[in-house]
Parts: C-alpha cells; sequence; structure tokens
C-alpha cells in the first residue's frame, strides 16, 4: 500500500473513536467543576496524590496545556504531591486517548495504559511528598501559559482567554452549549495539527519502515530506552502519540516498548520540566523524571510478560474493535472530522483566531 492509502485507512479507522473520546470530553467540561479540583488537592499525603491522579487522568488537556492548569492548582493551594502526580496523570492519557488506543492498539493497551500513567504520577506524589511540603506560593504573580514563553512550542490549550459571561450563571443550556463548543471546536482546533502529524508519522512508519530495523531492538531493556529517547523530544499529546504507537507495534517494536514511548513522549517536555524545577523545586523534578522513565520502563516489563503470558494477538484485537464499526459509519465519522478539523485549521492558522474557551483557563482562573 502507498503512504497516502496507509494515512487514509488509519484517519477512517481512528475517527469514530476520535469524535466518541471528543463528546466525552465536552462533557467533561459541561458538567465537572473546576474548582473540585482545587478542593480535593490541597492536603499533602496519599489520598490527595491518588486523588489528583485520578481526576487529572480522564481530563483532555495535552502536556502544554496542564502546565496552566497545574499551576492554577498549585496557586490555589494543592500540595507539592498532588501537583506533581496531576502533571504527569493528565497529558499521559485521557478519556480520548483511550477510546483511540482501544481501536488502533486493542483493549489490552487501552487498559493498561491508563493504570500505568496513574501508577506513574502516584509513585511521583509519593516520592516527592515524603518531603516536608512547604506552602504553596501565594504571590499575585500571574500564571504564564506554555505558549507565552520564548520556546517555540506549539499553541494550546492554555493560549485562551475566558469570556467576560463566564462569570455569570450558567445554565444547563449554556453549558452544553458551552461543551460543545469546546469539543467541536476549541479542543480539535488544539489538536488538529498534532493529531495530523501523528497519523502522518504512523503513515510513514507503515510504509517505509522496514520491520527487521525495528524488531533488532529486541523486547528488553535497550528497547525501552531507544523508545524514551524517541518519545522525549516528541512534543506530542496522549491523543497524537497513540497512532505513532500503532504503526510502531504492527511494525514489529515489543508492546512494552510500545508502551513506553507512550508514557514517556506525552509526560516529558522542556517546560513541563522548567515548571516542576521552579514552582516544585529539584527534589519534584527528580522524583517526576525518575517515575516516568522508572515506573513506565516496568510496566513495559510488565506488558511484555502478560503479553507473552496470555498469547495476546493485537492484530486481531483491533481487528475486533474495527469490526465493532462498519465501513459506511467510519467513513462518515472520516467526512464528519475531516470537515471540522479543516475549518479548525483555517480559522486557527489563516484566520489567526485562537481558542477561545478551555478546561485549564477555568482551573486557573479559579484557582
Amino acid at each position: 500500500m502507498s503512504l497516502i492509502e496507509h494515512f487514509v485507512g488509519l484517519f477512517i479507522e481512528s475517527a469514530p473513536w476520535l469524535l466518541m473520546g471528543f463528546t466525552v470530553a465536552g462533557l467533561m467540561k459541561a458538567f465537572v467543576p473546576s474548582e473540585l479540583l482545587a478542593k480535593h488537592l490541597g492536603e499533602p499525603g496519599l489520598m490527595a496524590t491518588v486523588k489528583a491522579a485520578l481526576l487529572g487522568a480522564p481530563l483532555p488537556l495535552c502536556s502544554c496545556g496542564v502546565i496552566p492548569a497545574a499551576l492554577g492548582l498549585r496557586r490555589s493551594g494543592a500540595s507539592k504531591a498532588a501537583t506533581t502526580s496531576f502533571l504527569i496523570s493528565t497529558p499521559e492519557t485521557g478519556i480520548d486517548s483511550v477510546t483511540v488506543s482501544y481501536a488502533m492498539l486493542g483493549p489490552f493497551m487501552a487498559v493498561i495504559r491508563p493504570i500505568a500513567a496513574i501508577s506513574t504520577a502516584i509513585t511521583a506524589g509519593l516520592l516527592v511528598g515524603a518531603d516536608k511540603d512547604e506552602p504553596a506560593p501565594t504571590t499575585s504573580e500571574p500564571v504564564q501559559p506554555c505558549c507565552a514563553s520564548k520556546t517555540p512550542e506549539p499553541e494550546s490549550i492554555c493560549c485562551s482567554k475566558p469570556n467576560a459571561e463566564e462569570s455569570a450563571p450558567e445554565t444547563l443550556a449554556t453549558r452544553l452549549k458551552d461543551s460543545i463548543k469546546f469539543t467541536f471546536i476549541d479542543l480539535i482546533k488544539d489538536i488538529s495539527l498534532w493529531l495530523l502529524i501523528g497519523l502522518g508519522i504512523a503513515a510513514l512508519v507503515k510504509t517505509y519502515v522496514p520491520t527487521e530495523f525495528l524488531v533488532q531492538w529486541g523486547d528488553g531493556f535497550m528497547a525501552f530506552v531507544v523508545m524514551a529517547l524517541i518519545g522525549a523530544p516528541m512534543y506530542i499529546c496522549a491523543l497524537s502519540s497513540t497512532p505513532i504507537a500503532a504503526g510502531l507495534l504492527f511494525s514489529g517494536v515489543s508492546p512494552g516498548a510500545t508502551l513506553v514511548f507512550m508514557l514517556v513522549g506525552p509526560a516529558t517536555n522542556i517546560a513541563a520540566m522548567g515548571l516542576v524545577k521552579r514552582e516544585l523545586g529539584n527534589r519534584a523534578l527528580a522524583a517526576y523524571l525518575g517515575s516516568v522513565i522508572g515506573v513506565g520502563f516496568a510496566f513495559g516489563y510488565l506488558t511484555n510478560y502478560l503479553a507473552a503470558q496470555w498469547s495476546i494477538d493485537f492484530l486481531a484485537q483491533t481487528q475486533d474493535a474495527h469490526a465493532m464499526l462498519n465501513s459506511s459509519l467510519g467513513t462518515i465519522s472520516a467526512i464528519v472530522l475531516a470537515a471540522l478539523m479543516a475549518y479548525a485549521l483555517v480559522e486557527k492558522y489563516l484566520l489567526g483566531q485562537p481558542a477561545s474557551m478551555h478546561y485549564a483557563d477555568a482551573i486557573t482562573d479559579e484557582g
């Protein structure tokens, strides 16, 4: 098959699951109060760390968008441990990425991926919590989103400003309207380019990368190291990393190494590292990196072990997932998603209109 055929095939396969994930993300935006996050994360200790990981895991924020959200939580009194836990679990997984993982990687990877992300976040929080928590900063210094820095990072969820009417009491109809706008305009606007890049890389891998090149690394420690080195500099979110991971998995990379790539890629970037060091200290930074890599590798070994023990056929699993959706539904979903992405890209890059309201802004504002 040609590069274009692979790209179109991947897009059609993932479109229904992407739309499903986007819809769930919009409903969360409408019905999960942002103040709930700050309320439960203020005390140091195990429970706040676990809550931060569980609350952050389903949120549709990328590794850039989570930065102002984490800052807002920290400034509103969240402990270092909880902030670190939230900062890891949020970009490593999400409702949208889980649905696409199910479609492109199969149910096993869709389940173990969020478990690994939450475990990584809790581990990091516990390591940070072993140190005495200092009071959260109370300065009035404005929170600067990652896209406001001089670092050439992609504009994302954190680049928007709240509307004036957000301060008014919201009715159910208003919430639903805002959730639809968040899902099908703002969120798609933020991730469209990176999703296309992810699908493009996946298509390139499937078309041009020989299976022998990837299989030569095996499924042990060196394979994990290679995948971590590949993932670390790639500024991708959990959603856009999924099609790349699918290309790697079905080209010969072990499932454990593929999981390492999906955990390390979204969680590590210069902006997040700078935030952790500045706001939380060197100990938190060491715990952050150590947990992402250490727990990621541990789950990599566990994934390979379980895959071998249970004789999991990942290709067959994905075929079962695809069989749930007939070809016409996939095609219609792809057309709808392509139209939404085209509109979003034109509005963002040709008309220069940034996204207007995002989950991260609400959290930062109320913090």
